[in-house]
């Protein structure tokens, strides 16, 4: 269990884009076999560092997601390992290439995306991607990830390029907060326990993560100990790490920026349905679209910030007793 700096609201180090970019420009000369493939959106996705370092093994397709989608299939049959950046949404224009040329032959291809959930604030409805984890999720073959913090995005960035297989990796557009410790460890298809606690879980994935660790600081004032477990592997979920939780705690809260169908909530549910029952309550957002304003302030709006988490841990409380 990592042992944390205290999170200070507010600060920030790197943007998960960000700290993407400058993750594959540490790591790419020790695998020469790394490109990207951009649809115009450098600036948006943190592949301006890979740009610049690397310009001949950084390929440009302009709006034609579905295009570099299966160029990426076809480049990783030669035995380059491409990572195909861009926005959130756009990945879901190029699903049935991601589908057919890349999961359906297990080709070792990484889409990392950029802009995910409310965390894209002032763009609005039309680019904040509330969908893609369950999309992607539900594709065969399909390593789902959404990591927490500058540090683990770089640590998965490394795990991704080593493994062997397709990949959807969420990275994410506003400041981010420092969440993690020096000596955290990241493992594919692995949830860590954070913060330690007997009342109630509290499971989060990416901007969440930090959230569920605040309100767990929050509730501990009131009486109430909660553990946090970060669940940056979405699929394959840790159910091992879940069915503990369960047995421990009895009850379960998740949390995530994204539509309450189809992400984290349901893929914890599943888990929990099929081995141990106790009762959950699933934080997200409510089946509807965003729309424009700063992040925190959409958080707050849609109930996906530290206070809605601790709203839903007191409801399943009482229904717990």
């Amino acid at each position: 269990m990592s042992k944390r700096p205290p999170i200070q609201i507010g600060a920030q180090e790197d943007s998960l884009r960000e700290a993407f970019g400058k993750a594959l420009v540490k790591f790419a000369p020790n695998y020469k076999n790394v490109v990207v493939l951009d649809a115009d959106v450098a600036g948006g996705t943190g592949t301006h560092h890979f740009r610049k370092a690397f310009p001949d093994r950084y390929y440009q397709f302009g709006i034609a997601e579905q295009n570099m989608m299966a160029v990426a299939g076809g480049l990783a049959a030669t035995g380059l390992v491409p990572f195909v950046t861009t926005f959130a949404v756009f990945m879901l224009r190029a699903i049935e290439q991601a589908r057919l040329s890349i999961a359906y032959p297990r080709m070792n291809v990484k889409l990392v995306a950029s802009h995910p959930g409310l965390d894209v604030g002032p763009d609005g409805a039309s680019a904040q991607c509330l969908e893609d984890l369950a999309a992607f999720r539900a594709i065969p073959e399909m390593v789902v990830l959404s990591p927490c913090d500058p540090l683990e995005i770089e640590l998965a960035t490394k795990a991704i390029i080593e493994y062997e297989g397709p990949v959807y990796m969420r990275s994410g557009r506003s400041p981010s907060i420092n969440v993690l410790d020096e000596n955290y460890s990241f493992e594919m298809g692995k949830g860590k326990i954070l913060k330690d606690g007997n009342d109630v879980t509290i499971i989060g994935c990416g901007v969440t993560t930090a959230r569920a660790l605040k309100a767990s600081d929050e509730l501990e004032k009131e009486g109430i100990s909660a553990r946090v477990v970060n669940m940056s592997t979405l699929k394959p979920i840790d159910t091992n790490m879940i069915i503990q939780c369960a047995e421990e705690t009895k009850c379960i809260v998740t949390a995530e920026d994204h539509n309450i169908h189809g992400g984290l909530g349901s893929a914890v549910a599943e888990a929990v349905v099929q081995n141990c029952h106790v009762p959950m309550e699933i934080v997200g957002v409510k089946d509807t679209f965003g729309e424009s304003g700063e992040p925190d302030e959409l958080a707050v709006k849609y109930g996906i910030d530290s206070n809605g988490i601790i709203s839903a841990v007191k409801k399943l409380l009482d229904r717990k007793q």
